[in-house]
């Protein structure tokens, strides 16, 4: 068993496509299915599953790839923690955001650390807050930008709150509501709401609200992203709250303030031991972060959304 070997898997495990993994690891798909099967043999056990289209990790896999993992990060702290010392920062910087992030220019500040650090290479992630805090905890991304209801928990990472966001209602600019300057939560409870999906991080935000107010509301319209709210609520099917931030990049839309509005806090979220380059990439950050101010959700925003 060798190092090249362990990579192989992980790349394997990750991309379930021999062609694709042997892109990623820059060697011919042969070398690599030579390789992966060396490796089987060695251990007498299978460890991917080949199917038509696509590989299936196995039990004998999974856990092969839980040491693997372990192994190669901690190959890869030991080379940048030695460079470290001698005054170089390098390495690869996994950074993982939502689509919806507003606190900070993240393409303005990946520009200004990699003038820094130009030894440093980026991959760049976009998921739910949730899986990216897992992915943070279990070390698949370094640093992750989340938003999250207050009142949940960040357990197993380092964490800084960068901002919070004011939720502001949308609603198509012909409704009877779109007038008004502020609306109760027992109002938008009687609405046909659009939103993330159940469970979800981004979901929570205003069903916490909602709760809190001992409000059942409806959403018929579960979605997976931002853009698909203003879609929604454009063609008059649905009401949505968004953060301030976001319903201000709307158009065709009408914002109107809520009363006792749900908030969502963006976090910085990394891990308990951080490589050099996350370690330099959270100061690099911070000096990013948008001011806590925000645009108001009244006047402004409604002829903005009148115009578009």
């Amino acid at each position: 068993m060798n190092l090249k070997q362990l990579e192989f898997c992980v790349a394997l495990a990750e991309e379930r496509n021999f062609t694709r993994a042997a892109q990623r690891c820059h060697v011919v798909q042969s070398a690599l299915s030579h390789q992966i099967a060396h490796l089987e043999e060695e251990l007498q056990a299978t460890l991917f599953e080949r199917l038509p289209r696509q590989v299936r990790v196995t039990p004998a896999g999974e856990a092969l790839l839980s040491h693997a993992r372990q192994v190669l990060d901690s190959l890869r702290h030991m080379r940048e923690d030695v460079a470290a010392v001698a005054g170089q920062v390098r390495g690869t910087l996994t950074i993982g955001q939502i689509t919806s992030l507003t606190a900070v220019d993240l393409v303005a500040c990946l520009a200004a650390f990699h003038t820094r650090y130009p030894q440093v290479e980026f991959r760049l992630r976009m998921d739910k807050s949730e899986v990216l805090m897992e992915d943070v905890r279990e070390r698949r991304v370094d640093v992750a930008l989340v938003g999250l209801s207050p009142g949940t928990a960040i357990d197993g990472a380092c964490h800084r709150l960068l901002a919070e966001e004011s939720m502001v209602a949308v609603l198509p600019p012909s409704h009877p509501l779109a007038s008004r300057k502020r609306l109760s939560l027992a109002t938008l409870a009687e609405l046909p709401l659009v939103d993330f999906q159940y469970g979800s991080g981004a979901r929570r935000q205003t069903d916490e609200a909602f709760a809190a107010a001992g409000l059942p509301h409806r959403v018929p319209f579960e979605i997976n992203h931002m853009s698909l709210i203003e879609r929604f609520v454009q063609q008059g099917l649905a009401v949505g709250i968004v953060p301030v931030a976001i319903a201000a990049g709307f158009t065709g839309v009408a914002c109107v303030a809520i009363q006792d509005a749900p908030v969502r806090r963006v976090h910085a979220v990394w891990s308990r031991l951080p490589t050099p380059a996350a370690r330099a990439f959270m100061q690099e950050l911070l000096q990013h972060v948008a001011p806590q101010a925000e645009p108001r959700a009244g006047v402004g925003l409604r002829r903005r959304a009148r115009a578009g």
